[in-house]
């Protein structure tokens, strides 16, 4: 797959907004949809020099865009993002920004981290969703694009077991708003990443973890954030009209249904 619009794959005159653009996967789509065409709204939380190094890299590629900052993490975070997206046309939404939080055994678990995780990954993500869908339904256009993780489909390793449930949710979310949406002329799928060479992996994964998720994929490496946004762009583009609903795998083998 290809960013290039020569290739078929243009976004010109789309607004995308992407959340966890500061780095990463995010960072990757963001900078694939810019090359595309798209006007890019790069989302972060903390990462603020990284994001405005995303909107730089955008520029220079010719593309545009800006940033904005808000904790999904958090109920008043969440509320902020979505004032801001549904005042806004929103053409594609990249609902990207997520993380473990802190790896935790079950027993260990309290209410205040099970909430932020669930926030972070599955409840901003749904309500980001219902602020833009009015809009996209009322235009009869729109994509939505949502992040979940191979996690999803095994349980993830020790520790990550709020994560891993949010995902599933997000999965299963992707399916209920196709039902509802499809048919007002709005695109809903789901990416699940395998295991992808990140900062992510890099904050909570062991050395020892990566060379064993290495060994375990068919094609005997970690993905790229690269990779991701190929399919990123593909799935926000006319090219992929006909893809409703579905949850892809993209993981090098690692896990085939």
């Amino acid at each position: 797959m290809t960013s290039n619009p020569a290739n078929g794959i243009a976004l010109t005159g789309k607004t995308a907004l992407v959340t966890g653009a500061s780095s990463g996967i995010g960072a990757a789509s963001a900078l694939a949809l810019g090359r595309a065409g798209a006007y890019v709204i790069a989302h972060y939380n903390s990462q603020e020099a990284e994001a405005k190094q995303v909107l730089r890299e955008l520029r220079t590629a010719g593309a545009d865009g800006e940033i904005v900052q808000a904790d999904l993490s958090t109920r008043n975070g969440t509320d902020s993002l979505c004032a801001f997206a549904s005042s806004r046309p929103i053409d594609i939404l990249v609902n990207n920004a997520g993380s473990l939080v802190q790896r935790t055994r079950v027993l260990e678990f309290t209410h205040e981290l099970w909430e932020k995780v669930m926030m972070l990954n599955l409840t901003s993500a749904f309500f980001l969703s219902q602020a833009v869908l009015g809009g996209m339904a009322a235009r009869k256009n729109g994509v939505i694009i949502n992040m979940s993780s191979v996690a999803a489909r095994f349980g993830g390793g020790l520790g990550a077991s709020a994560y891993s449930s949010a995902k599933a949710a997000v999965s299963t979310m992707t399916k209920a708003l196709t039902k509802e949406f499809a048919p007002q002329g709005v695109r809903v799928n789901c990416v699940s990443p395998g295991t992808i060479d990140t900062g992510y992996h890099r904050a909570f994964s062991t050395a020892e973890g990566l060379d064993g998720a290495r060994a375990a994929t068919p094609i005997g490496r970690l993905g790229t954030p690269g990779e991701i946004a190929d399919l990123v762009v593909f799935l926000a583009s006319d090219t992929s009209t006909f893809i409703h609903g579905q949850v892809i795998e993209i993981n090098g083998g690692f896990l085939m249904a």
